[in-house]
């Protein structure tokens, strides 16, 4: 849809009380997850930055930081970004280096071609010698290549490579270079109401052990959308703490997920999707029926 609803638009038609009720605590264990191709860990909540830091200015430059401080501050280290999401690397490049938040920080970022000149780029606005993750970014033809990015993996450049998608009519092209580069990372688009992603490229990212970071999943305010006005459900309080923690958690109660990456420019919203770290995740039952209580609205 072309009109979002943000969390603070939200809790002016909502009040407060529904959008964030009290967070679990902070004893609670964080919850992390393997990567499938090294066994690295890391926690299950980071932060996109794709149309939230896009624009080199005073004010993002604010946001960046509260958020990025938010994150680490509170156990997150993920943060995915792209050479086309406008200044967003150089933003994140500007604090991280500020900071001195690099070693903190699991960097993601991508490219739209295997061109030699395009991670030097990204090295030099991210401020960084290396990144954690280097993808290709929306796969469209199935004999694409990853074999630059494997060079890049050698050199040193990148620890991890990865494809990524939020066109479902690529999902085809995607399966197809998943079953043969065996990545160590796909991104795809998945939320609780956009669930393709579950039966096409879950489980085939398990059967080549590739992690999964899940993009857009809160879906451009279309959640929040539907659920204004609305408490959250009784029989979900004793794992979700927020809409925000009941969308999250959802993706998360899949094993095969490796981190959600929300964006946000709000540090309280940061924290709020950081809580879906702790506590504990919905079974099967309960995912059942949030798809089915979202399906409803």
């Amino acid at each position: 849809m072309s009109t979002a609803l943000t969390r603070r638009e939200f809790a002016a038609f909502a009040g407060a009380s529904l959008l964030a009720r009290p967070a679990f605590a902070q004893t609670d264990a964080l919850l992390t997850r393997a990567i499938p191709s090294s066994g690295e860990r890391v926690p299950v909540v980071g932060l996109g930055t794709a149309s939230v830091f896009d624009v080199v200015g005073e004010a993002t430059r604010g946001k960046a930081k509260a958020v990025i401080q938010a994150l680490v501050a509170n156990g997150g280290r993920i943060i995915d970004t792209a050479s086309t999401y406008g200044d967003a690397e150089v933003v994140v490049g500007d604090e991280m280096a500020a900071s001195n938040l690099r070693d903190r920080i699991f960097i993601a970022t991508k490219l739209e071609s295997p061109d030699a000149a395009e991670p030097q780029r990204s090295l030099s606005r991210l401020k960084t010698k290396t990144v954690d993750l280097l993808q290709l970014h929306n796969v469209q033809r199935s004999n694409q290549s990853l074999a630059q990015f494997r060079a890049w993996k050698s050199q040193g450049i990148c620890r991890y490579i990865g494809v990524t998608s939020t066109y479902h009519r690529d999902f085809p092209a995607v399966e197809a270079v998943l079953r043969r580069e065996k990545p160590d990372f796909v991104q795809v688009d998945y939320s609780i109401d956009v669930r393709d992603a579950e039966k096409r490229i879950l489980p085939l990212a398990a059967d080549v052990k590739a992690g999964v970071l899940t993009a857009l999943p809160l879906g451009h305010g279309r959640l929040f959308r539907a659920v204004r006005g609305q408490a959250i459900p009784d029989w979900a309080t004793g794992f979700a703490g927020s809409w925000a923690q009941f969308f999250l958690k959802y993706l998360l109660g899949d094993s095969r997920v490796s981190a959600v990456i929300p964006g946000t420019g709000d540090p309280k919203h940061m924290l709020d999707n950081l809580g879906a770290m702790r506590g504990r995740l919905p079974d099967a039952a309960e995912r059942a029926k949030m798809v089915s209580f979202v399906e409803a609205l």
